[in-house]
């Protein structure tokens, strides 16, 4: 179990080790976090903010396009002093923080380390493959969220097929308590590799979206291998989704990203 336990306290004067708050006291056992790298500026991956991304290590998912091999073998690199250094240097000049991985929802002291950044002032965003319907409802519960991007891996007879794991219902689970919210705006985004996923799997999602009322912006991605390794080793695809035959709706958008 991951020792690394980040609490609140109610004490404001500043911290000598990390000049963070007291209210952001960190109590730990280890120094590093499972954090495999930051991205220390982006404008694309967080709707209207200038933003960095965390990304933690590790995955509990084995899909085989990921592009990320590194990310979700690997191993935490940045040391917690280091990792708040950053996020105090940055206020001011960013907006939010991104979690991403790998899959951020699996470190167990998220929470904690989400309350820290929130009280920085930052917004965040968590990107996450929904398997974590209790760390999402309590995050929700506890207002630290100001965006999600829900990663629809594949409907319910393709999941394992895709994934490498059976835990379609969690991520329903997670689907469901987005979808029935009003507060925190998300994005639902599915990625295709056709050796994998078929249109008829794309059609079954966007009905599904559709019968939850989803009212958001669903983008497909397609696959590209940009010439590194994938989790998997999938070779490019051998042909491209046929987007003229999926569904249309008026409830939500659909948006399309990769495709030529």
């Amino acid at each position: 179990m991951d020792t690394t336990v980040i609490a609140r306290s109610i004490e404001t004067k500043q911290s000598i080790e990390t000049g963070l708050p007291r209210s952001l006291t960190v109590v730990r056992n280890d120094k590093i976090l499972p954090i495999y790298d930051v991205t220390p500026f982006t404008m694309l991956d967080f709707p209207g903010k200038c933003a960095a991304i965390i990304w933690f290590s590790g995955c509990n998912m084995r899909c085989g396009y990921c592009h990320n091999p590194q990310i979700v073998k690997g191993k935490g690199t940045q040391g917690i002093a280091d990792i708040f250094t950053f996020l105090k240097k940055r206020k001011g000049l960013l907006d939010g923080i991104v979690l991403s991985g790998g899959e951020a929802s699996i470190y167990p002291g998220l929470p904690g380390f989400a309350a820290c950044v929130k009280d920085m002032g930052y917004a965040i965003k968590l990107d996450t493959n929904g398997t974590r319907p209790d760390l999402v409802q309590s995050f929700l519960d506890q207002g630290l969220l100001d965006y999600v991007a829900l990663d629809y891996k594949a409907p319910p007879e393709k999941f394992k097929t895709v994934t490498g794991i059976e835990k379609f219902q969690a991520f329903e689970k997670t689907l469901d308590l987005l979808c029935t919210q009003t507060i925190v705006p998300f994005e639902i985004r599915t990625t295709v590799h056709t050796a994998l996923m078929e249109e008829r799997d794309i059609s079954a999602i966007i009905n599904d979206l559709e019968s939850r009322d989803y009212k958001g912006s669903y983008y497909i991605q397609n696959y590209i291998n940009n010439g590194g390794p994938t989790l998997g080793m999938l070779p490019s695809q051998e042909r491209t989704l046929d987007l003229s035959v999926l569904p249309t709706n008026k409830k939500f958008s659909i948006e399309f990203r990769n495709f030529p």
